[in-house]
């Protein structure tokens, strides 16, 4: 006669999910249109449990027990917290920023799966990936929060994805209805041949946010996203009603010596595939931070598969390096000028600095204050290039404070 379990062990089995039951139920009810077109295959491993594989095929979904060889993307977890996402206890954004779920490959998808099964009704906080058409571009983006609730959309910087943007997704949401979309020629949206000056991108996002009837909006935006931010504000000042400016990218005022042969140099002319590793990926986005190791290296990891695997597209490259050139030949002053026109924004608008931002330097407020003197301004301390990362829970609480037209403390 075999000895009987331990308690304490039969307690820990008895409190495993049927993961297998939870995957087969998910997998028969497809998925969401923001995968209708989509093949690929995602590897969901929870240890000591096992593995599993999703097959996307255009719509088309099955399930497979194990992993297969180069997978787009592999997401693991515990089995108590991949059994709270699978059956809508929890979001996997909410799990990806406590750390229990990790993700690496295509960071995209992976946040798209996030949402995409029906399993009833969730909390209004939980993402959901969409995707429109506009003006031509098939654009992705995450939408979440209550549907009537006033609406921001959440502006990512160059380089980077919506992702960049989900502590403040996971906290606006609450109470605002949240979107944060891939612009344009970034993350998992398509890439069309513009020539991604900050007016592309604004009147872009004008046509997003009549399609998707969110408007006046509140627009947060990170960088390039800032950016942006200012020339909807400049362009269509009645399509937005507050704005909050993470270290936004203004027009160079100095060091424009470069210009003229900048300017010979088409976009297409550096769009070659450049080999940079893994490794060097993640020192450069550690270099955006004033404290890199605020971060956890499964973050750095994940934003480093996400890079890599968009640069390995010949549009998604040129996107990138045109955007990073029409910022840097961006005139800064005279009738089209960023600094004579920016006097003329009228839109009620915080800019939050960095004081050890290396980008975009702290010492452009004074600058700003003195175009903009009706509009707020804050450095905060040790802080770098992404404070909704790096002060998470400040960034949120000045940002909501100022959406919602409350006083802001700065702290």
């Amino acid at each position: 006669m075999s000895e009987a379990a331990p308690v304490g062990s039969a307690r820990r089995l008895a409190a495993i999910p049927n993961l297998d039951a939870l995957f087969s139920a998910r997998v028969r009810q497809g998925v969401g249109s923001a995968l209708a077109d989509v093949r690929g295959r995602i590897v969901f491993s929870s240890p000591p449990v096992g593995s599993w594989t999703v097959h996307l095929d255009e719509g088309r979904v099955r399930l497979t027990r194990g992993g297969v060889p180069a997978p787009d993307a592999t997401v693991t977890a515990d089995p108590a917290t991949l059994g709270a996402v699978l059956d809508g206890r929890i979001s996997g954004v909410e799990a990806f920023l406590d750390h229990g779920l990790v993700v690496r490959g295509n960071l995209a998808l992976a946040l798209q799966m996030d949402g995409a099964f029906d399993v009833g009704i969730r909390p209004p906080t939980h993402p959901v990936a969409r995707v429109r058409t506009v003006l031509g571009v098939r654009s992705a983006y995450l939408e979440a929060g209550p549907r009537d609730a006033p609406p921001v959309f959440l502006l990512h910087g160059l380089g980077a994805t919506n992702a960049s943007m989900l502590p403040l997704l996971a906290d606006l949401s609450r109470d605002h209805r949240v979107i944060a979309p891939d612009f344009p020629g970034f993350g998992a949206s398509d890439a069309p041949r513009w020539r991604y000056r900050p007016g592309d991108l604004a009147r872009w996002l004008i046509a997003f946010q009549e399609q998707i009837g969110a408007g006046p909006a509140a627009l947060v935006g990170n960088s390039l996203g800032g950016r942006v931010a200012i020339e909807v504000g400049l362009l269509a000042p009645d399509a937005v009603n507050r704005m909050v400016l993470l270290c936004p990218s203004p027009a160079f005022r100095r060091m424009r010596q470069f210009v003229p042969l900048v300017k010979l140099l088409p976009p297409d002319a550096v769009v070659m595939r450049m080999p940079i590793g893994h490794r060097a990926v993640v020192m450069g986005t550690r270099a955006m931070f004033s404290r890199p190791d605020r971060l956890s290296r499964q973050w750095y990891d994940a934003a480093a598969d996400e890079h890599q695997r968009v640069m390995r597209s010949y549009r998604h490259r040129r996107a990138f390096f045109s955007a990073l050139r029409q910022i840097y030949l961006e005139e800064a002053f005279g009738s089209d000028g960023f600094w004579d026109r920016l006097p003329n924004m009228t839109t009620p608008a915080l800019f939050v600095w960095g004081d050890r931002d290396r980008l975009v330097p702290a010492s452009f407020e004074r600058h700003v204050v003195d175009a903009v003197p009706h509009a707020q301004s804050v450095v905060l301390h040790d802080c770098g290039h992404v404070p909704q990362f790096e002060h998470p829970e400040q960034t949120a609480e000045i940002t909501r404070a100022f959406i919602d037209n409350n006083d802001v403390t700065f702290l």
